[in-house]
């Protein structure tokens, strides 16, 4: 008998089907991976195993744990089972963490509520916890706050929270989708750990087939609410019999062609970052002391020409975001210079007037949150105008919102509606329109792609190679997804404490990396074919010891 075993759930919500005739099943000590795009309902199955619907969800079927008929649990029974035998990793550690509240206290209170142990017990545990997900005691103490910790660290507290009563089943929700390389290796292995250890079973939910590729034995493929093929993980990725499967396949790997037109000026630096340093104050050690400094930029040297896309990659804290806000001029620097077009941009003491800041756009990660709600799309991408010293009249306004609309992609009858009318795609074509549409001669790009689907990466990142190709934009590809940086880029610097360590073109650095720290990066990134070949290999070895 399974551990878990759902058969034909269906969840509608006020009448609108959501999921439809879904079948899984996990066994102890196995991981099953659930992949697909937003909305495919990977994250809805979750809420309906937890039982945790909206108001006004109707649904039927089975759902079995361990031979609980969990459709016939009342809310308090419910209660009893969510956190003592159904544990839950969520996607945002900090929105899961209260962060008024102490780790320790929050541990502790998954065990409390659940157990009934006192709370000097509770605490015990809760220190254990912490201890096997790679939290000391000596460097994490309980009293901590989650503040103080890192992402990849407030992961690790979320899943302490979720295994400390040793649950039969553990749910991770996209556990790793906003952490870097080397942290989500970290995290990945962390959590195949505890399932080989407790021997419990794990429901893997995301949308990085490679990740799922190297974690999972078996994989559902969902969409539109429906499992359109599951098996185990070997099988699918070899035979991917369903179109839907080989189209995520294709995405995953999708590398945008690339045909730059003869535009004057091409390859011309367009902007020129020598020696720049920014540091920040640190709090005096005593009362007489002078205040220290941390050095978050080392004296960084970079350009770009005219046309060229650049990546720039590192672990979190390597200093990438404070080089971003300097070369976007938001933070002053210490030292050093920045050109843009030959002109001074920013250096010590100085920033840019308003002309030269319009010629640098930026795009965000969140296209949601950089965006005004109530306002219509025609006024959110127009928002760059006020940079101009001379306003458009309203009929050159109307123009150049309809060219930008059309150039990402979109409709000139989309500058009517509201930002919550689109997709997380078509969002972010949005705010590439609102970036060009005052002809920059850079667009910085912060983890433009990372929350996407890959099929909606693939056609975003498509529009950008489009979008230099004819227009000669120079992009700065911040992102610390090396896939993403490798199909982009033309060229790539890694950065690790504040220094530019490794720089080059693309393709040698990625073939032939020179620094240690860039190796470290490589081999920490999931690659979707050699994590087949090693699942095969495995399976091979464990198949030839099994005959003899």
């Amino acid at each position: 008998m399974a551990l878990l075993e759902i058969e034909k759930l269906n969840v509608s919500i006020k009448g609108t089907p959501i999921l439809r005739d879904v079948g899984l099943g996990v066994d102890a000590g196995e991981v099953l991976g659930v992949v697909g795009e937003s909305g495919s309902g990977k994250s809805m199955t979750a809420m309906a195993i937890m039982q945790l619907l909206p108001v006004g969800t109707e649904w039927n079927g089975a759902v079995r744990l361990g031979g609980k008929a969990l459709e016939t649990f009342s809310e308090k029974d419910m209660c009893a089972l969510r956190g003592n035998e159904i544990g839950m990793v969520f996607q945002e550690p900090m929105t899961a963490l209260n962060p008024v509240q102490t780790i320790g206290d929050q541990v502790a209170e998954t065990i409390l509520v659940h157990s009934g142990k006192s709370r000097r017990e509770a605490r015990r545990i809760a220190r254990e916890a912490l201890n096997r997900v790679g939290l000391p005691e000596d460097r994490f103490p309980l009293d901590r706050y989650p503040h103080d910790l890192s992402g990849g660290q407030r992961q690790r507290v979320v899943i302490a929270m979720a295994i400390a009563l040793r649950p039969k089943l553990l749910i991770a929700d996209e556990p790793t989708t906003a952490l870097d390389v080397t942290t989500q290796a970290q995290i990945l292995k962390l959590l195949k750990k505890l399932v080989d250890e407790d021997g419990m079973g794990m429901i893997l939910i995301t949308h990085d087939l490679a990740v799922v590729a190297d974690m999972a034995d078996h994989i559902a493929i969902m969409k539109d609410g429906e499992v359109v093929e599951a098996g185990d993980t070997v099988t699918l990725f070899r035979e991917m019999k369903h179109p839907y499967t080989r189209s995520l396949f294709e995405a995953s790997n999708h590398v945008p062609s690339r045909n730059p037109v003869n535009v004057p000026g091409r390859g011309k630096p367009v902007i020129e970052v020598s020696g720049v340093v920014r540091d920040y104050p640190l709090p005096r050690r005593s009362l007489f002391s002078a205040p220290g400094h941390f050095r978050a930029v080392d004296h960084v040297s970079l350009a770009i020409g005219r046309g060229e896309n650049v990546g720039l990659v590192g672990e979190s804290g390597c200093g990438k975001s404070t080089l971003t806000r300097a070369i976007l001029a938001l933070d002053p620097v210490q030292s050093g210079e920045i050109k843009l077009d030959g002109g001074v941009f920013s250096t010590h003491g100085h920033g840019p007037d308003r002309d030269m800041r319009r010629r640098v756009q930026v795009v965000f990660q969140d296209p949601y949150s950089s965006f005004n709600p109530r306002h219509r799309v025609d006024r959110l991408i127009a928002e760059p105008f006020f940079l101009l010293d001379e306003q458009p009249d309203r009929e050159e306004r109307h123009r150049r919102i309809n060219e930008a609309l059309v150039n990402v992609g979109l409709q000139p009858s989309d500058a009517h509606k509201y930002i919550h009318e689109f997709s997380g795609g078509q969002r972010q074509r949005i705010a590439i329109a609102r970036a060009l549409i005052i002809e920059p001669s850079l667009i910085v790009l912060d983890e433009a792609v990372s929350a996407l689907d890959v099929s909606i990466r693939a056609q975003i990142l498509d529009l950008l190679a489009d979008l230099s190709d004819r227009l000669a934009i120079s992009y700065l590809f911040i992102s610390h997804d090396l896939s993403v940086v490798r199909a982009i880029t033309d060229r790539v610097l890694v950065m690790k404490s504040g220094k530019v360590v490794e720089e080059g073109l693309t393709e040698d650095v990625f073939r032939n990396p020179r620094h240690p720290y860039t190796k470290e990066l490589l081999a920490a990134t999931p690659v979707l074919d050699e994590a087949l070949k090693a699942r095969e290999a495995r399976a091979a070895a464990s198949g030839l010891g099994a005959s003899s």
